[in-house]
């Protein structure tokens, strides 16, 4: 694997500039997020009440993203970014005055936390949409999306670190104030960005927004590639992911540890997630991320499974890194092929229920995986969702011989193969 390979899309200065402002914006979101949870836990000590504002940021995904998909394809999806992230900007300075000023209250942070996850809903399939617009050359998207995902992952590990360091030496109110400042490299990097050619939008979408909706949830689940991808995506979302959810009960109860134990298995997983994007950067087949997409959920169901069966804290804290390795391939391929293979008049649509099949799915598997956990105890529900994922990939692989003979003319027709 070569350098030059791995950071092939940024050869591109659109991509550049964007992977730049991101990377400074979503440390800063993450900061927020970590500021949330300190201080609902803070001032309440109700693990339910922060799983309530967890499952109350998410679930917006599941309604929000697919209508945003048709916004993402009637309008300018620059401007809809710079628009999301300015309303973000504000909302974050908003609550750095508040909490800079007085305490704030557990109400405000619940408001604030409904807000954003309503404008995550929309600008997270914009920004899986935009990277398309971006990228000069179509097969790149696998190194442009692997390299977002890393990012993401990256700063899941640093920011929650630096807002621990934040908080203890400042005060909850600069988190956000960091924040808030961070979203000036974003929008700063979207409003620099130039394209060689104007972006055509559509106009042919119909003026009823059902019938718009409907047709997009057609092109996805009557096309068998997209449908068993989409598919196999809501299942690991639905009983994989939720491990992150009760990972706290292994760390304290099963491997008797603390918030430290905690830590050191979450940040693990984040650099498996790391490695995992950075791995697949390299790869420049297309056709190959069909097997990644077929084998990366069994994978994380044998780590899920292992993990839960471990009772040793150094055997656990090598087990999660393969499990959050596997997952970002199993992500990050889907997403690849999804944007590789769609109608470009109706790419919009189609990320807006990729996103609805991944974040707005997890707050429910969560409540279904801490729901078994209460009821059996936590091993048996994450055996129970890694035995799920293995299966779904031994469907999804057998079913992969008819789903790459449907995928090949597209990729010719898309010249990213030859005849």
């Amino acid at each position: 694997m070569s350098v030059n390979q791995s950071l092939q899309s940024f050869k591109s200065r659109n991509y550049r500039l964007f992977f730049g402002g991101q990377s400074l914006s979503m440390i800063g979101s993450f900061m927020t997020e970590t500021t949330y949870a300190w201080l609902v836990y803070s001032q309440t000590e109700s693990v339910a009440l922060l799983g309530l504002i967890g499952f109350l940021s998410q679930v917006p995904n599941l309604i929000v993203s697919p209508l945003a998909g048709i916004w993402i394809e009637r309008f300018n999806r620059r401007n809809i970014l710079i628009t999301a992230q300015f309303i973000m900007m504000i909302l974050s300075l908003t609550l750095a005055i508040i909490a800079l000023t007085r305490t704030i209250s557990i109400w405000q942070i619940i408001c604030a936390s409904v807000l954003q996850g309503l404008l995550s809903s929309i600008e997270t399939p914009t920004r899986y949409a935009f990277m398309m617009d971006i990228i000069e050359k179509k097969e790149d998207i696998t190194n442009a999306t692997a390299l977002h995902s890393s990012l993401l992952s990256g700063s899941r590990i640093i920011a929650p670190a630096i807002a621990g360091i934040v908080i203890t030496n400042l005060s909850p109110g600069h988190c956000f104030l960091i924040d808030g400042i961070s979203y000036i490299a974003i929008i700063s990097a979207l409003l620099t960005i130039k394209f060689n050619q104007p972006i055509i939008f559509p106009q042919e979408h119909q003026n009823n927004i059902w019938n718009n909706l409907k047709e997009g949830f057609t092109y996805a689940y009557d096309f068998f590639p997209i449908r068993s991808i989409l598919l196999l995506i809501t299942l690991l979302s639905f009983l994989g992911m939720p491990y992150l959810r009760i990972m706290p009960v292994f760390a304290i109860q099963v491997l008797q540890g603390d918030s430290t134990t905690l830590g050191f298995l979450t940040g693990a997983s984040g650099l498996g997630a790391f490695c995992g994007g950075i791995y697949l950067s390299s790869q420049t087949n297309l056709v190959r991320l069909g097997k990644i997409i077929a084998f990366a959920p069994a994978i994380f169901g044998t780590a899920l499974i292992t993990f839960s069966l471990s009772r040793s804290f150094w055997f656990s804290l090598m087990i999660v890194p393969i499990i959050g390795c596997s997952y970002i391939l199993a992500y990050s391929s889907s997403n690849s092929v999804l944007q590789i293979i769609s109608d470009d008049k109706k790419r919009g649509r189609l990320m807006g229920i990729y996103n609805m099949s991944v974040m707005g799915i997890i707050p429910f598997g969560n409540l279904f995986i801490s729901g078994l956990a209460s009821i059996f105890n936590a091993t048996n529900a994450l055996i129970f969702g890694g035995l799920s994922c293995i299966l779904g990939s031994i469907i999804f692989y057998n079913m992969l011989p008819k789903i790459e003979n449907l995928l090949h003319p597209i990729y010719i027709s898309k010249g990213i193969l030859d005849e």
